[in-house]
């Protein structure tokens, strides 16, 4: 049997080498934050697109702005899922928000944690509760899958589900989820449970209602060669870079998609021939 006193010295030992945690950023002075190893991080550069910049996604630009203004006037809103195409535009669109209102003098801070801390969000929770401002809480392409573990799996879309409908651990009143996912319902399905003897429908609904928490729910679809060429304009027209459509649809092509992702990456390489920063 080992003896107690080795093992607390032993345990000593390990705190004196293990660094102490980094203290938490101050929640009332930086407009952007990561969550990463427990604690709150300034980010150390927020500088997201200027909002009219995005383009293609005008009825999803109003709802959110919309909402996230009555967060920051300390009004109801809502949590908030953005889901579809990749390169759509949706991470984007939350940062833009955020900077935005901020330009208008609005109080509010972005703050960006993984899809697998999800289970310390608690404690974020605590942290930012009594600030005097309001948070935009953002999980960026967040999905579960089947046969993951803890919080990338079965228990990532309950852990979740509790914090949107209340009880110990919901999210505070000055902070809501910004959520952006590929899936309309973030979690995978799997067909095989419809032939479950288990109550298979109460096992795919129970799934599939973590979307229904989000109070607003906003679609993003890959956009049609018009509205892409358009963004390029926009993008371009900014930053005085001169360019033609045909090169940049072949561009789009090369790539198999159209996005403001793709128009964004166009405009890079166009200011990069030119010798210019964007």
């Amino acid at each position: 049997m080992t003896d107690p006193a080795i093992l607390a010295r032993i345990a000593d030992a390990l705190e004196r080498i293990a660094p102490p945690p980094a203290p938490h950023a101050d929640p009332a002075a930086h407009p952007a934050y990561v969550w990463r190893d427990h604690g709150l991080a300034a980010a150390r550069v927020f500088s997201p697109l200027p909002l009219d910049l995005l383009t293609g996604v005008d009825t999803q630009k109003a709802a959110l702005l919309d909402n996230a203004r009555r967060l920051a006037a300390g009004a109801a809103a809502h949590d908030v899922l953005l889901w579809g195409a990749r390169g759509a535009g949706k991470s984007a669109l939350v940062k833009a928000t955020v900077g935005e209102l901020r330009g208008q003098g609005h109080d509010v801070a972005l703050i960006e944690i993984a899809g697998e801390r999800i289970e310390e969000l608690p404690r974020l929770f605590a942290l930012i509760a009594d600030v005097p401002r309001a948070f935009v809480l953002f999980l960026d392409d967040l999905g579960f899958d089947e046969g993951a573990s803890g919080a990338a799996g079965g228990q990532g879309p309950r852990l979740l589900r509790s914090m949107l409908e209340g009880g110990a651990e919901a999210r505070p009143a000055n902070a809501r989820l910004h959520v952006t996912a590929n899936r309309r319902h973030i979690v995978s399905r799997d067909l095989r449970e419809q032939d479950s003897p288990i109550n298979p429908r109460d096992v795919v609904d129970d799934k599939l209602a973590l979307a229904d928490r989000f109070g607003l729910s906003l679609g993003f679809h890959v956009c049609d060669q018009d509205t892409y060429v358009a963004m390029v304009q926009g993008y371009a027209d900014r930053y005085g870079l001169a360019f033609e459509p045909l090169d940049a649809i072949a561009w789009a092509t090369q790539r198999g998609s159209r996005s403001g992702r793709v128009a964004w990456q166009y405009v890079v390489e166009l200011a990069g021939r030119a010798g210019k920063r964007i």
